[in-house]
């Protein structure tokens, strides 16, 4: 009898072990793995680079739009300070040495 039991309990071990290790399969098989084109739209207009079509941002890859705006905010920023502050500079004026 006590063998019948331990029989059992070992079955059922097995049993419950080889359907955790299915399940767990089966939702390894249901994660979506993105890879390394996560940005890609499928579906979308092709994109193309900055150079290609300078002139239609729409088109634009989406980390090429990132950087050129980046880059034109930048610009604007620093193009401003330089234009405000040019005229706030204190001048110096040399004096000459005399022997």
């Amino acid at each position: 009898m006590a063998t019948l039991a331990a029989a059992a309990a070992r079955q059922a071990a097995t049993l419950g072990r080889i359907s955790t290790s299915r399940t767990s399969s089966q939702a390894a098989n249901l994660v979506q793995r993105r890879g390394l084109a996560g940005a890609a739209d499928p579906h979308g207009p092709p994109r193309v680079n900055v150079w290609q079509d300078p002139l239609s941002p729409s088109k634009w890859k989406e980390e090429h739009f990132v950087l050129v705006s980046l880059s034109g905010w930048g610009l604007l920023i620093y193009g401003g300070y330089k234009f405000f502050t040019k005229g706030s500079k204190k001048e110096e004026k040399l004096v000459e040495a005399s022997h």
